[in-house]
């Protein structure tokens, strides 16, 4: 299969320049102007911009949690992240006690396969590190291009690792050259206040905020940090939310640590206000770490602009209010309430607004939401760029394309929109997966099953 995209303004994380690019079997083969080159598909992508396909290295489908299961699946939730701009993901498969991590992993692609639209591949958790466990480290590293693994320091009984089981995963990827993603939040102090909260008798969904304060968020990823550089490793924080944290992070930096992290769009464009809505409406927004204060946002965007942030992922894990009845298995109790919400479709679209704003230029919009992604999780440069060797995964992106964002309209399986009725300015007109138009103009063209599991390289991350 050849494709040609004529006549666009190509842009990378460093350049920007008007030219052709041609694919030929999912590859970039050639890049210049004028090319008249013959192939099967031709897309005119005059007017607009020509960037590598965006790569969301933070996804939950098809995920058990709560006692429920995300709403989106690796069919469902990929058509979905096609069409928001989105051609790579790496999604987490999570261990089950008492067994090591490769059933998970054989689980999780079992998951995958056959319905995935868009290239994929996984992140391991780490429930419990037992020497089964340890090897499969090793081996998933070596072997299977699983190359990180993602621990917790919050959710007690459930995910929770103590700081000697941290410890010793962050050793492990020592000798692996795997990296360890942290979801850094005090789990004893949030589970403590938790508990109080509802002895109080406060069970509405803002109290799921009001008991993870940005403190027990800041404290653990400074724990984290620290741990990372005892053990002489890097270590990649996921979902930072708060100002708290991204001191952390800021100092660790400036000291010359490894120290890296991502944010959301939703730290980034919404707040503690949207938990205040009437009703039960606020267990829409219900998610870890909670959504914060609206002045922690003009600090995100500054670690954003200054590399003390490197990537824009979704966390996206969705479930539905009403239908099913997902998020109501809280209304009594705001513990219970199911925690996610969905994004996996709305990224890039919104993180636009970031560039019409002037908050961040395009080649670092490319940055964080691609090429970043790619140089941290060993994608690069089959991912992440628009090079010749490259993959042929690009989002022809329309600067002028006007989307209002709706539950209504968008293609996540969920039922409602946690930016509902937001009009953004810059969409995806065409997506190309490894050469293949898989979205033009908003139709799916793409196909189930046919998205690639891709292995990763394993070594240090090859973001400054």
């Amino acid at each position: 299969m050849s494709t040609l995209v004529k006549n666009g303004t190509i842009v990378t994380a460093a350049d920007r320049y008007v030219g052709d690019i041609f694919i030929d079997n999912g590859v970039i083969t050639l890049i210049g102007q004028g090319l008249n080159i013959p192939a099967e598909t031709v897309v005119d992508a005059s007017g607009k911009l020509v960037m590598p396909g965006g790569i969301d290295v933070h996804t939950h489908l098809d995920m058990p949690f709560g006692g429920t299961q995300s709403a989106d699946d690796f069919e469902t939730g990929t058509i979905a992240a096609a069409h928001g701009g989105t051609t790579t993901l790496v999604d987490f498969a999570i261990q089950n006690f008492g067994e090591g991590l490769y059933p998970a992993y054989e689980g999780w692609m079992q998951k995958a396969e056959g319905r995935a639209c868009i290239d994929y591949g996984f992140h391991m958790i780490v429930r419990e590190l037992s020497d089964q466990a340890a090897h499969d480290m090793d081996k998933l590293t070596r072997h299977e291009g699983i190359t990180s693994f993602k621990l917790f320091m919050a959710y007690p009984g459930v995910f929770m690792v103590d700081d000697a089981t941290i410890f010793r995963a962050l050793l492990k990827t020592r000798d692996n050259g795997g990296l360890v993603c942290m979801h850094a939040e005090n789990g004893g102090v949030i589970d403590t206040l938790v508990q109080e909260a509802l002895r109080q008798g406060h069970t509405a969904p803002k109290y799921h905020a009001l008991t993870r304060p940005t403190r027990a968020e800041g404290e653990a990823t400074g724990r984290a940090i620290a741990l990372a550089e005892m053990a002489g490793v890097p270590i990649y924080i996921v979902h930072l939310s708060c100002s708290d944290a991204l001191e952390k992070v800021k100092q660790a930096r400036d000291m010359g640590l490894p120290a890296y992290a991502e944010t959301c769009p939703q730290y980034l464009f919404l707040s503690y206000e949207d938990y205040e809505r009437p009703g039960f409406e606020g267990a829409k927004y219900v998610m870890s770490p909670p959504l914060r204060e609206k002045w922690n946002q003009e600090a995100l965007w500054k670690g954003l602009q200054k590399n003390d942030l490197q990537v824009v992922s979704t966390d996206h894990c969705p479930f539905c209010m009403n239908e099913p009845p997902q998020k109501q298995l809280g209304k009594h109790d705001f513990s219970k309430i199911p925690n996610g919400a969905p994004g996996i479709e709305t990224r890039m679209m919104l993180m636009w607004d970031g560039v019409r704003t002037g908050k961040i230029d395009v080649f670092r919009f490319v940055e964080i939401t691609s090429t970043s992604p790619a140089k941290m999780f060993g994608l690069w440069p089959k991912k992440g760029t628009v090079a010749v060797g490259s993959d042929g995964d690009l989002v022809v992106f329309d600067p002028e394309r006007e989307v209002q964002i709706s539950a209504q309209t968008h293609h996540m399986r969920v039922d409602y929109n946690p930016y509902e009725g937001r009009v953004v300015k810059g969409a995806p007109a065409f997506v190309l997966s490894r050469g293949e138009v898989i979205v033009d103009h908003g139709t799916f063209k793409g196909r189930p099953g046919r998205g690639h599991f891709v292995k990763r390289q394993a070594g240090r991350p090859l973001v400054p």
